[in-house]
């Protein structure tokens, strides 16, 4: 019989009948990947607007009324169950604050380092929010994360996310480069760096941006040299994106792991990120570091383009994580205690 595991994550999930629907295919994947193995109850808020990604569990409960998640959370401590909570924010803090209050020592999964990330949406204010989040749960929970300084000195286990099977490795295409044509894989969001790209390329016709992964909640983005789309939920379609495009750009300013580096690695597609987020590089073939102001920008993409054969041999040495790996160390991390 397999051990319970709750996941609890701040995620949206959309209900319609008895099926469950959400945006992030990490949200999606992990879960089932970790109920081969557990039997994984999902914890999460409530959408009101319908998400792609179908998930296949049994059990899922939404909220939208706090009460009714801390009575949730409040009952499921009473099972003999592990506890593992996706990222740190006010949902997943309530959550945490009430499970060590009942004597349970949660899982905290780290993805991205929240002190950039509260202080680019709400400047001092916000990081000092996360640092007090931060400093109650790290001290009892137990740490689990992708990048060790994103664990700030504190002990944890470090994993490599990846939701890449075989088949990202397959049937290579090779990109016409008779137009500049870069893709971006993400949410439209300030700390993705997002805008800031749009205006940096906002009067130059010559370069054309796809951006994957608008949702039915954010704006509609009028710009002649974008095409927008909503979040792919098709495997095939998604690898298809990559390889209609010829380089693929990251502009966020804090990042962990992106899976964007990993998905486009593995399509041969050089990509480009700015300096906020050079650490993403690793020994990593094929990732260039621009700032972020148009003459570098302009610069890095020449040199893509002139000497493409040559860095899309030199990435074939990339040694990349897959997602079965990924899942047997948090197994492992989730079975030891």
């Amino acid at each position: 019989m397999k051990n319970t595991l709750y996941l609890i994550s701040n995620e949206k999930i959309f209900q319609n009948n008895e099926m469950f629907f959400c945006d992030n295919l990490d949200m999606k994947s992990t879960p089932e990947g970790l109920n081969k193995h557990f039997d994984v109850k999902i914890i999460a808020r409530k959408s009101k607007v319908n998400r792609l990604q179908k998930l296949n569990l049994r059990t899922i409960k939404t909220f939208s009324n706090i009460l009714s998640y801390v009575l949730e959370i409040i009952r499921s401590s009473k099972h003999n169950s592990q506890f593992l909570i996706i990222s740190l924010n006010p949902f997943t803090f309530l959550a945490g604050i009430v499970l060590i209050l009942l004597g349970r020592k949660p899982y905290l999964y780290l993805r991205s380092n929240g002190y950039d990330e509260y202080k680019i949406i709400s400047g001092f204010l916000g990081k000092f929010i996360y640092h007090l989040m931060f400093t109650i749960m790290t001290r009892f929970s137990i740490l689990i994360s992708c990048r060790e300084y994103i664990l700030m000195g504190k002990k944890g286990h470090i994993i490599s996310p990846s939701q890449l099977d075989s088949s990202w490795h397959q049937n290579h295409v090779k990109p016409s480069l008779s137009e500049i044509r870069l893709i971006y894989v993400g949410r439209i969001k300030k700390e993705k760096g997002i805008f800031s790209l749009l205006n940096l390329i906002k009067e130059h016709s010559k370069i054309n941006l796809t951006i994957v992964g608008a949702s039915e909640e954010d704006k509609i983005i009028y710009q002649s040299n974008v095409n927008t789309l909503k979040i792919v939920q098709d495997k095939k379609e998604l690898i298809n994106l990559y390889d209609k495009n010829n380089i693929t750009i990251l502009p966020s300013y804090t990042e962990g792991y992106p899976m964007i580096i990993l998905e486009s690695l593995s399509r041969l597609r050089p990509i480009i990120v700015f300096r906020e987020i050079e650490h993403v590089v690793e020994n990593r073939k094929g990732i260039f570091v621009t700032t972020r102001d148009y003459s570098s920008l302009s610069e890095t993409i020449k040199h893509i383009i002139n000497n493409y054969d040559s860095i899309q041999e030199s990435m074939k040495s990339n040694k990349l994580p897959d997602n079965d790996t990924f899942i047997n160390q948090l197994k492992e991390i989730l079975s030891k205690n």
